[in-house]
């Protein structure tokens, strides 16, 4: 984390804008790394404002050149709910995005018909990044909660201190409470971050997020732990994608 460059800010006019920045943003890294030789992975994010990015991508994908066959797809975390509700992050993803352009490695997490419980598909997630996951992600796109939360991490709960490359939720504080998340320990090996957000009820949580890191490392953990947003970082870059409302408070 102390390794890695200063976060970058972008605002934009609104959450439509904010979906044309980051998808030409993502088409443009995934077309180079493919043109350097690299297969990339990428972590993909629920929500909102996901839709608009999923979308966007879509219609921007013909004319990229992004192979898609030849991009590994992963999420930052999963509700652990049945196949077909409309909770699971992987349905709105593959109806916007991945059907359309024809990604063929896709890695679910997952549902309550492929797992007995939600710490067997929390296993089940860890065991398919062993198997299939590159040393580092090229992009993992995270959301943020109202509670500044990340993935499935929330403030104060134990999750945070999870070590390896998953953790099973079993009571998160925003329904569904059963969910698989990544650990920081898995975000972070990422060459880029990206921070997607929108809207005025975000902007508490942007602000934290954002305000300056303290010299005490005591103090710099427990405002990561009040804020999980402030715990992820890329190798590289770390881009906070706002719109002007969840940017307010900045």
């Amino acid at each position: 984390m102390t390794d890695s460059p200063a976060p970058r800010v972008e605002v934009h006019d609104g959450p439509d804008a904010l979906a044309t920045a980051v998808a030409g943003e993502l088409l443009s890294r995934l077309a180079d790394a493919q043109d350097a030789g690299r297969e990339p992975h990428v972590v993909l994010t629920g929500g909102t404002i996901a839709v608009h990015v999923h979308r966007e991508i879509a219609r921007l994908s013909p004319d990229s050149g992004v192979d898609w066959t030849r991009v590994v797809v992963w999420w930052g975390d999963e509700r652990f709910v049945a196949p077909g509700s409309e909770d699971r992050n992987a349905l709105g993803a593959r109806a916007d995005l991945l059907d359309a352009v024809g990604a063929t490695q896709v890695h679910e997490v997952a549902s309550t018909t492929d797992a007995p419980d939600v710490a067997a598909a929390a296993a089940a997630y860890d065991a398919a990044l062993r198997e299939h996951g590159a040393d580092e992600f090229e992009v993992v796109m995270l959301g943020v909660g109202p509670d500044g939360h990340v993935a499935s991490l929330f403030p104060g709960f134990p999750q945070l201190d999870a070590d390896g490359i998953t953790v099973a939720v079993t009571d998160s504080p925003k329904p569904p409470p059963e969910r698989v998340s990544l650990t920081f320990g898995r975000l972070n090996r990422t060459r880029a971050t990206w921070l997607l957000v929108s809207g005025e009820g975000k902007a508490d949580a942007v602000a934290a997020a954002l305000a300056p890191e303290p010299d005490d490392a005591e103090a710099r953990d427990a405002l990561r732990r009040d804020t999980p947003a402030r715990g992820v970082a890329g190798q590289q870059e770390t881009v906070w994608f706002l719109d002007r409302a969840s940017a307010s408070h900045l």
